[in-house]
């Protein structure tokens, strides 16, 4: 049992202060990371592996001032993120017992840092849901309701860290897998421009360019100091973001930036309707960002949803479809239909469906339309939207039903493109219903950071994101920190730890 009862206080810079200046050890803070997962973990079903004894020997001989967050407990999103000789399975059951041949770049740069990797956490089945709920793993549970859901791809990490079991952990944002699940927890998620971390050496790119990955996180210095230690681009990438600025410098004099011209919208992105508690959350942000001096009106950039919503699913698909034969590959063999999930072989068979130049068409449109959206960028700094359209859904909300099941199994052994349409209208109707505000910016490749200033009647967490112009995580950050000023959201605990 751990002696540091003070180690859930702190986020990840105030335990590497605290090593730092030897007022803890490492094992002790190790240690205290254990018990919180240990003791919340069987409730959460955050955590679906753990690396203890391999943490525990790191912390032997760790030097606490050879990095800046040496000795800090970190957990691994079981999806991407590789890391060596431990399993990454992405949830899918055929994958449990392969081992990753070496680190990811990125986690070769977190462990580089300092933290300490203790484990991997939940994830949706290849990050195809914004709920976490594979039937492999299971579904994972929000610490501020046990019944709902904290959302997706990133739910075990984000559950995880609002659990005050890692004060960060890895996460990774194909259309809104970061910034959902930090909205539904209470956290801080920052889906960093396209190419601002890099992807390799497995791989140049995930959907197209459409996933990026990074953290979540309980403040807005943790998320600034992860841009400053992990971003950039690596060997042979095939693209990046512009050069980083010093993200965690910038914080010190956020509240006297200047002022910025905001823009903002009730309007759910790609979907039909916003939730009275999500507007609620976002007209609060609204208040507060009018009390810091900033000028904010309503406005939205214009573009074409319908079409970028079939693009979207079309490439999502295609992504879904190679993730399929790269883990065939690894295998040495052919997956059995019952070895994935019903909603994988139906985005495998849309994959299936469409030709290169289809394909390559609509990546063509989605590019179109980015230099639109951008160009609204040019009239406004920063664009406000609440980060989802509905508060955290119950467990089960979007549960295949038998119907479903029967058609996707039609639509393996019929895959007639008048099918696959109906598919994809399915999907852009009902899949994206309580996320439609994240997406555009995966494929605009735009930064937005959403951050926890509201929380409705039932105390579940209501996220609002802010957009910023290509490469500007800076302005992002620097809002961001003036807003955690003003409101002050680190000491809030979830029902879990009352």
């Amino acid at each position: 049992m751990s002696t540091f009862s003070e180690y859930t206080q702190y986020d990840a810079i105030g335990l590497a202060e605290l090593l730092q200046q030897k007022e803890v050890s490492p094992s002790e803070v190790l240690e205290a990371a254990i018990s919180q997962i240990e003791e919340h973990n069987p409730t959460l079903n955050a955590v679906v592996h753990t690396q203890f004894n391999k943490a525990r020997s790191a912390v032997e001989n760790c030097d606490v001032e050879a990095a800046p967050l040496a000795g800090v407990p970190f957990l691994l999103k079981d999806l991407l993120g590789e890391d060596e000789g431990e399993p990454s399975t992405s949830s899918c059951p055929p994958m449990k017992d392969w081992k990753a041949p070496q680190d990811s770049e990125l986690v070769h740069r977190f462990k580089q840092s300092g933290l300490n990797i203790l484990g991997r956490t939940n994830t949706p089945q290849l990050g195809i849901y914004g709920v976490t709920e594979s039937d492999f793993r299971g579904p994972c549970r929000n610490p501020w309701n046990l019944d709902h859901t904290p959302g997706g791809s990133s739910g075990g990490s984000a559950a995880a860290v609002a659990a005050r079991m890692v004060p960060i952990a890895h996460a990774g944002d194909g259309g809104g897998s970061i910034r959902i699940p930090a909205a539904h927890s209470g956290l801080v998620g920052l889906k960093a421009s396209r190419g601002r971390f890099p992807a390799g050496p497995f791989r140049g790119e995930r959907w197209n360019g459409l996933v990026s990955e990074g953290v979540v996180s309980r403040s807005v210095r943790d998320t600034a100091l992860i841009l400053d230690l992990a971003s950039g681009a690596d060997v042979g990438s095939p693209y990046a973001a512009p050069s980083p600025d010093q993200f965690l410098q910038s914080l010190e004099v956020a509240e006297s930036a200047p002022r910025r011209k905001i823009a903002f919208t009730k309007r759910a992105l790609f979907g039909k309707e916003t939730h009275p508690d999500n507007e609620a959350a976002l007209m609060h942000t609204v208040k507060l960002l009018e009390d810091l001096g900033h000028t904010v009106e309503e406005a939205c950039p214009e573009y074409d949803q319908e079409r970028l919503t079939y693009a979207y699913y079309i490439i999502v698909a295609t992504g879904v479809g190679l993730g399929v034969r790269q883990m065939e590959s690894k295998l040495g063999r052919k997956l059995k239909f019952d070895e994935l999930e019903m909603s994988t072989w139906a985005l495998d068979t849309i994959s299936n469906a469409f030709t290169a130049s289809e394909y390559s068409e609509q990546v063509d449109f989605m590019h179109r339309e980015s230099r639109r959206v951008a160009r609204f960028f040019e009239q406004y700094d920063v664009l406000l939207t609440p980060t989802a359209a509905k508060p955290p859904v119950p467990i089960g909300s979007f549960k295949l039903s038998t119907k479903d099941k029967v058609q996707i199994q039609f639509l393996r052994r019929f895959p007639m493109r008048g099918l696959i349409n109906k598919a994809l209208h399915a999907l852009a109707t009902n899949a994206i219903s309580a996320t439609p505000n994240t997406m555009l910016f995966n494929q605009t490749g735009q930064p937005g950071l959403s951050i926890p200033l509201y929380w409705n009647a039932d105390n579940l967490p209501i996220g609002s994101q802010l957009v910023g112009k290509f490469g500007g995580e800076k302005t992002l950050l620097q809002i961001a920190r003036e807003l955690e000023i003003a409101q002050p959201w680190a000491t809030k605990l979830p029902s879990l730890l009352q």
